[in-house]
């Protein structure tokens, strides 16, 4: 196996370097390169193409690679297809807006929490992703940024020519990220410290396990918590979710609400919009009718919390349909009318598969 040079300290870089028969400071030009997220060694124009090959025959530069990248129609999103070291596969997200560049991050390979929307969790649970995978992840789409920063279609996309870091992580990938909180908190650290994100701008979704919440009390830092609730009762929610059967909706949102009083910050609340195909070809509300709408505002009453909607995104091994416009409307109108702070989420990446529930831990559907 090659040596991943990403993951070597700056004294075992040189000696790696050093051992090719190279001087010492190529070490350094390297590291920048690495920390640039350079893909390969090519990019490194600085080095003599000798080095270059040398390099190539027996290192690669970070602990994954590209194996594809699909673009979406408006330019604005880009979602790759990353292969790990162990052949192990995840895919994240880079999505230009007009208030910065996001990056939406996998915490595993695969998901074990068996969702019944969701494509993430179809081959089950692999293995966590370590800090430097997940870190590596948000140095692919910085390079992308920098490297097509004067393309008329990303330009188009953020409206910022000069924009071209990563401003916001959304930890809402493959995988469960308080299944791995551990290696989740060593990468944001390294993002915080190292890319100067913001904790602020940084957001964490979980379906509700309860234990990870307090460990991210006990952690301290005030970053935005996301919670995947798709259903207002115990009843609804574990015929979708299974993770319920274990953590109630009640436990859930006590842990939420301790968290964002302790920073002071919004608790957002996600809940897909599900439908359900009729007999004649009709789609029937699942999770999304009126009185559920209601019993959701009852549910939130005198929270601070945004309840972001999203229309269920089309995976084609799932037996769900996305509700019309009118019922999302009408959804939407009863929390609003109830007092419940709420948006429709604005899906990108749709035509590439890279919505809300798409991401897969494969390339079947590409």
């Amino acid at each position: 196996m090659k040596t991943v040079l990403f993951l070597l300290n700056d004294s075992q870089l040189q000696k790696f370097v050093m051992d090719l028969g190279e001087p010492r400071f190529r070490a350094a030009q390297i590291r920048d390169w690495l920390q640039r997220g350079a893909p390969d060694f090519d990019s490194m124009k600085n080095l003599p193409i000798s080095l270059r090959q040398k390099l190539d025959a027996v290192a690669q530069t970070l602990p994954l690679k590209i194996v594809k990248k699909l673009v979406s129609s408006d330019g604005a999103t880009t979602k790759f297809l990353l292969q790990l070291n162990d052949c192990e596969q995840i895919e994240c997200v880079l999505m230009r807006t007009t208030y910065g560049n996001s990056v939406c991050v996998s915490s595993q390979a695969g998901c074990a929490m068996g969702c019944k929307f969701c494509a993430s969790t179809l081959l089950g649970l692999k293995r966590n992703l370590t800090p430097d995978e997940m870190f590596a992840e948000i140095l692919v789409a910085q390079w992308e940024l920098r490297v097509n920063a004067h393309d008329e279609k990303n330009i188009h996309a953020n409206g910022d020519p000069n924009n071209n870091d990563v401003s916001h992580i959304v930890v809402m990938g493959t995988g469960e990220p308080l299944q791995n909180t551990e290696n989740l908190i060593g990468f944001l650290e390294r993002a915080n410290q190292e890319l100067n994100i913001s904790w602020r701008r940084i957001t964490v979704s979980t379906c509700g396990i309860v234990p990870g919440i307090y460990d991210l009390i006990k952690w301290g830092r005030p970053i935005n918590l996301a919670i995947s609730l798709h259903a207002p009762t115990d009843e609804l929610r574990s015929t979708i979710m299974p993770i319920n059967n274990k953590y109630k909706i009640s436990e859930v949102l006590t842990a939420a609400d301790e968290f964002t009083n302790l920073h002071n910050r919004q608790l957002m609340i996600e809940y897909i919009l599900l439908g359900k195909h009729g007999e004649n070809g009709e789609t029937v509300l699942y999770n999304c009718t009126p009185e559920y709408a209601e019993m959701l505002s009852k549910l939130l009453a005198g929270k601070n919390c945004m309840v972001n909607l999203i229309p269920w995104n089309t995976v084609d091994e799932r037996d769900f349909a996305s509700p019309s416009g009118n019922a999302v409307h009408r959804f939407q109108d009863i929390l609003i009318k109830n007092g419940i702070h709420t948006r429709i989420r604005r899906e990108r990446g749709t035509d590439i598969g890279s919505a809300c529930g798409q991401l897969r831990l494969n390339n079947k559907k590409d």
